[in-house]
């Protein structure tokens, strides 16, 4: 049985086959609320190269989608600066699902319920592979960050922050 055989079929394998993605699966024993520090332990690869699909929304209560260095936070006011809004903050969890189908902490990027737009921290670009969720928990993929922006042509931005104490 080879390596394709084995992922889980989700909407964001889906759409990554139909636009002729490649890349590779890793699973990984999920745990709540562990983010990406433990899918980076468990898969030993760099926090930083793991990337969060976070799901927020406008003070109008537009949804879009952040991707984010698993290291990093958004600033959500240099955020809401950049779009010309007045505030930006992460949805709720049942909302996030809802607009994305879902469950949150398998939230992929790829092959949301809803379109959304797509804003990706630009540093992102400069790492040659990225781990991104690929639709359910304790699922990452691996892929070009290139092919990111290819497929979900998102605004690139620069709204990382350290996280302190890390």
């Amino acid at each position: 049985m080879s390596e394709k055989d084995k992922f889980p079929m989700t909407l964001a394998i889906r759409q990554l086959l139909k636009e002729n993605v490649p890349f590779s699966s890793h699973l990984y024993n999920y745990e709540e609320k562990g983010g990406t520090t433990v899918s980076s332990r468990e898969l030993g690869v760099d926090e930083h190269s793991v990337i969060k699909t976070l799901i927020m929304e406008t003070d109008s209560k537009e949804p879009l989608i952040v991707l984010m260095h698993g290291d990093l936070q958004v600033s959500t006011k240099q955020l809401a600066r950049d779009l010309g809004v007045k505030t930006i903050s992460p949805c709720k969890p049942e909302v996030a699902d809802r607009h994305t189908g879902y469950q949150v902490g398998g939230t992929s990027p790829f092959g949301t319920k809803r379109k959304m737009p797509v804003y990706m921290e630009k540093s992102i670009l400069d790492l040659e592979k990225i781990f991104i969720n690929g639709g359910k928990r304790g699922y990452l993929v691996s892929i070009s960050p290139k092919d990111v922006v290819r497929v979900l042509q998102p605004q690139l931005v620069s709204v990382g922050i350290s996280v302190s104490g890390s």
